[in-house]
């Protein structure tokens, strides 16, 4: 009997480090051919999720996530050196697993080829239901135990109508997932995951040493590292670090308000460059689903600068409503939020 239990202590020691590191992850990751930056955001329902992602400056950048292996990671870090095409880092990855067990992992990759990204997906068959992965012409996202192909299909819709920088895609994309139980073992922890992450590298930045490396880790019970990451993000846009891309085209810019979803109040940050010193009208107006005008939160901004103002539902019901940034007239940007009481 003794003999029988020293032997399947370690096979269940085994098993449970394996499970542990079964990361219910969604990600994405891209590239931006214009500016030659690439990037990537991912959440989990783990403390830390940033083992994952692998940003490699001025090429790419490689996710390898659902069953992680460090073993794994290593050897796509290998691969990405050799800036070979995703696929065939793909093709080796599953020929060369570190357990011979590819079909419970999953891999995004992205490059910026000679001018035409590539990118290339895997999800193994094993992997935990709900597991899928997109591909787009500039963009991989995946997850695993997820909710459901909403979860995916969000991701998608906020990356690609996103105005700004890549981060500003890559960040509302990670927004479109915050949902309660995306990861579906953060249902009961009432937030979508645990800990999130962003980052960003310019052509001239160095490997471990990127733009933007931002990251939300070990969320408490109940508070999103989603937002908890977005409010990060924020303040560190508004530090005029990423002054040169932060704007929008016309130096006007609106931010996720944060929490989102808030009861009762949130906060509204938003951004307004003057031409020629000459000030401008800014209105920041509240509406319902149906555009009813909720309220005027901002009338005048007589300045160039970075600010902040608060938004109170307390006498509001719980729903979706819309705020926007108006200009001397014209509507600049506009966003969503959601009161839940």
């Amino acid at each position: 009997m003794r003999i029988l239990l020293l032997f399947a202590v370690p096979v269940f020691l085994i098993f449970l480090n394996q499970r542990s590191f079964s990361q219910d992850t969604f990600s994405i990751c891209a590239v931006d051919t214009v500016t030659g930056e690439v990037g990537s955001a991912g959440a989990s329902c783990v403390n830390d999720c940033t083992i994952l992602t692998d940003v490699f400056p001025g090429w790419g950048v490689v996710h390898t996530q659902a069953y992680w292996l460090s073993a794994n990671q290593s050897y796509a870090h290998s691969l990405m050196l050799l800036h070979l095409d995703p696929q065939a880092m793909i093709d080796s990855l599953v020929a060369h697993d570190a357990q011979n067990n590819p079909t419970i992992r999953q891999y995004l990759i992205v490059n910026k080829g000679n001018g035409t990204p590539k990118r290339a997906g895997y999800t193994g068959v094993n992997c935990d239901n709900y597991k899928n992965h997109i591909l787009g012409p500039n963009y991989v996202i995946a997850g695993n135990i997820l909710l459901g192909q909403q979860i995916l299909d969000s991701m998608e819709a906020r990356f690609l109508r996103t105005q700004g920088s890549l981060s500003d895609k890559l960040m509302a994309a990670l927004q479109g997932a915050k949902v309660i139980g995306a990861d579906t073992r953060c249902a009961s922890w009432n937030t979508s995951s645990k800990s999130a992450f962003i980052r960003v590298a310019k052509p001239g930045d160095t490997l471990g040493i990127l733009y933007l490396n931002l990251k939300a880790l070990n969320a408490p019970f109940g508070r999103d590292p989603i937002d908890s990451l977005q409010v990060l993000y924020n303040n560190w846009t508004l530090t005029g670090i990423n002054s040169t891309v932060s704007k929008d085209a016309d130096g006007y810019k609106l931010f996720q308000n944060y929490p989102n979803p808030f009861n009762p109040k949130t906060i509204i940050d938003y951004q307004i460059s003057l031409f020629n010193n000459k000030p401008v009208n800014v209105k920041l107006r509240v509406y319902d689903i149906l555009g009813n005008e909720i309220v005027t939160l901002v009338n005048e901004v007589k300045s160039a600068g970075n600010f902040r103002t608060e938004f109170d539902g307390s006498n509001l019901p719980s729903g979706l409503y819309y705020y926007r940034l108006e200009v001397n007239g014209i509507m600049r940007n506009s966003k969503k939020m959601v009161l839940m009481k």
